[in-house]
Protein backbone atom coordinates (compact mmCIF):
# COMPACT_ATOMS: atom_id res chain seq x y z
CA UNK A 1 0.00 0.00 0.00
CA UNK A 2 1.32 3.51 -1.10
CA UNK A 3 -0.01 6.72 -0.14
CA UNK A 4 0.77 10.29 -0.93
CA UNK A 5 -0.84 12.94 1.04
CA UNK A 6 -1.15 16.87 -0.15
CA UNK A 7 -2.90 19.71 0.50
CA UNK A 8 -0.92 21.64 3.09
CA UNK A 9 0.53 25.20 3.30
CA UNK A 10 0.79 27.81 5.27
CA UNK A 11 -2.75 29.66 6.68
CA UNK A 12 -3.34 32.44 8.97
CA UNK A 13 -5.49 31.72 12.27
CA UNK A 14 -8.94 31.10 11.87
CA UNK A 15 -8.85 30.04 8.40
CA UNK A 16 -8.97 26.33 7.09
CA UNK A 17 -7.28 23.87 4.59
CA UNK A 18 -8.29 20.32 3.53
CA UNK A 19 -5.47 17.85 3.41
CA UNK A 20 -6.22 14.58 1.30
CA UNK A 21 -4.58 11.04 0.78
CA UNK A 22 -4.65 9.09 -2.13
CA UNK A 23 -4.15 5.02 -2.02
CA UNK A 24 -3.03 2.34 -3.73
CA UNK A 25 -2.52 -1.21 -3.69
CA UNK A 26 -4.40 -3.05 -1.84
CA UNK A 27 -8.06 -2.93 -0.95
CA UNK A 28 -9.24 0.44 0.46
CA UNK A 29 -12.66 -0.32 1.44
CA UNK A 30 -11.06 -2.63 3.61
CA UNK A 31 -8.53 -0.34 5.68
CA UNK A 32 -9.08 1.97 8.28
CA UNK A 33 -7.55 5.44 7.70
CA UNK A 34 -5.92 7.87 10.19
CA UNK A 35 -4.58 11.20 9.79
CA UNK A 36 -1.42 12.21 12.38
CA UNK A 37 0.31 15.11 13.19
CA UNK A 38 3.71 15.62 14.42
CA UNK A 39 5.18 19.25 15.28
CA UNK A 40 8.97 20.09 16.00
CA UNK A 41 10.58 18.14 19.03
CA UNK A 42 6.69 16.41 19.92
CA UNK A 43 5.84 13.13 19.29
CA UNK A 44 3.62 12.02 16.65
CA UNK A 45 0.03 12.14 17.60
CA UNK A 46 -3.83 10.85 16.44
CA UNK A 47 -5.73 13.58 15.13
CA UNK A 48 -8.55 11.68 13.61
CA UNK A 49 -9.20 8.08 12.39
CA UNK A 50 -12.01 6.73 9.94
CA UNK A 51 -13.37 3.05 10.38
CA UNK A 52 -14.04 0.41 7.45
CA UNK A 53 -18.29 1.68 8.40
CA UNK A 54 -17.43 5.20 8.19
CA UNK A 55 -17.60 5.25 11.84
CA UNK A 56 -15.18 8.34 13.06
CA UNK A 57 -13.10 9.62 15.61
CA UNK A 58 -11.25 13.22 16.76
CA UNK A 59 -8.89 14.28 19.22
CA UNK A 60 -10.05 16.43 21.60
CA UNK A 61 -7.98 19.14 20.88
CA UNK A 62 -9.76 19.09 17.07
CA UNK A 63 -12.85 17.89 17.66
CA UNK A 64 -15.88 20.22 16.43
CA UNK A 65 -13.32 21.91 13.79
CA UNK A 66 -11.84 18.85 11.62
CA UNK A 67 -13.34 16.47 9.51
CA UNK A 68 -12.62 13.28 8.54
CA UNK A 69 -14.24 11.43 5.54
CA UNK A 70 -13.24 8.97 2.94
CA UNK A 71 -14.06 8.05 -0.56
CA UNK A 72 -14.19 4.45 -1.54
CA UNK A 73 -14.47 5.04 -4.95
CA UNK A 74 -11.50 7.23 -5.03
CA UNK A 75 -9.31 5.62 -2.42
CA UNK A 76 -9.17 9.09 -0.71
CA UNK A 77 -9.19 9.83 2.87
CA UNK A 78 -9.56 13.45 3.75
CA UNK A 79 -8.91 16.10 6.98
CA UNK A 80 -11.16 19.35 6.64
CA UNK A 81 -9.50 21.60 8.82
CA UNK A 82 -10.90 24.77 10.15
CA UNK A 83 -10.61 27.40 12.39
CA UNK A 84 -6.95 26.73 12.70
CA UNK A 85 -4.47 28.10 15.35
CA UNK A 86 -1.11 28.07 16.04
CA UNK A 87 -1.14 24.78 17.46
CA UNK A 88 -2.24 22.77 15.04
CA UNK A 89 0.96 23.42 13.27
CA UNK A 90 2.86 20.15 12.17
CA UNK A 91 3.13 17.78 9.49
CA UNK A 92 -0.10 15.75 8.98
CA UNK A 93 0.61 12.23 8.11
CA UNK A 94 -2.29 9.77 6.58
CA UNK A 95 -1.79 6.11 7.22
CA UNK A 96 -3.73 2.96 7.06
CA UNK A 97 -4.73 0.12 8.95
CA UNK A 98 -5.05 -2.87 7.21
CA UNK A 99 -5.94 -5.23 10.12
CA UNK A 100 -8.65 -3.77 10.97
CA UNK A 101 -12.70 -6.13 11.09
CA UNK A 102 -15.49 -3.95 9.83
CA UNK A 103 -17.28 -3.47 13.41
CA UNK A 104 -14.07 -1.55 15.01
CA UNK A 105 -13.86 1.59 15.78
CA UNK A 106 -11.20 4.02 14.45
CA UNK A 107 -7.59 2.89 16.72
CA UNK A 108 -5.78 5.87 17.97
CA UNK A 109 -2.62 4.59 18.54
CA UNK A 110 0.84 5.46 15.85
CA UNK A 111 1.36 1.71 16.50
CA UNK A 112 -1.58 -0.28 14.81
CA UNK A 113 -1.12 1.81 11.66
CA UNK A 114 0.88 -0.14 8.66
CA UNK A 115 1.59 2.15 6.34
CA UNK A 116 2.36 5.81 5.82
CA UNK A 117 2.20 8.25 3.94
CA UNK A 118 5.59 10.82 3.27
CA UNK A 119 3.69 13.90 5.26
CA UNK A 120 2.38 17.38 4.44
CA UNK A 121 3.43 20.31 6.03
CA UNK A 122 0.32 22.86 7.75
CA UNK A 123 1.85 26.10 9.13
CA UNK A 124 -0.65 28.04 10.81
CA UNK A 125 0.36 31.78 11.67
CA UNK A 126 -0.86 35.05 13.22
Amino acid sequence: VQLQASGGGSVQTGGSLRLSCAASGGTFSRFALGWFRQAPEKEREFVAGISRSGHTAYADSVKGRFTISRDNAKKTVSLQMNSLYAEDTAVYYCATDINTILSADPVRRVSAYDYWGQGTKVTVSS
